[in-house]
């Protein structure tokens, strides 16, 4: 049985999918564009501002379910320019600062809402 996590804390879903899914002890997050939860809006800024706002996004979510940076155990990361990759990277590293989960990162062509950063995170209870 599939149980649907939503939270107000982080940006309502702009599609028909769900903020997270989770199936036994593992949550599947949505991957999370800087938008303000608040407004709906992306960030203003450079793509290290996004890339906070990403994070704050993801974390929101994560203590939406009483869980921290270190239940996840797999991320992906979409970047449109991947000279941004040690910017991304930086702001990225605070987060997961202890015991980095397993990532990928992959440069995309475009991100919704025109976002230069993108980030799905897995985590397992």
């Amino acid at each position: 049985m599939k149980k649907i996590i939503s939270t107000t804390n982080a940006p309502a879903a702009v599609g028909p999918y769900s903020q997270g899914v989770q199936i036994g002890n593992v949550i599947y997050f949505s991957g999370q564009v800087p938008l303000d939860p608040a407004t709906g809006k992306l960030v203003d800024g450079d793509v290290a501002a996004q890339t906070r706002q990403v994070i704050k996004n993801i974390d929101a979510l994560l203590k939406s379910q009483n869980l921290t940076a270190d239940h996840v155990v797999k991320a992906t990361v979409f970047i449109t320019n991947m000279d941004d990759f040690a910017t991304i990277n930086t702001e990225y590293a605070k987060f997961f600062a202890n015991n980095p989960p397993a990532r990928s990162c992959v440069q995309v062509s475009r991100l919704p809402l025109g976002a230069e950063v993108e980030i799905e995170v897995i985590a397992h209870i």
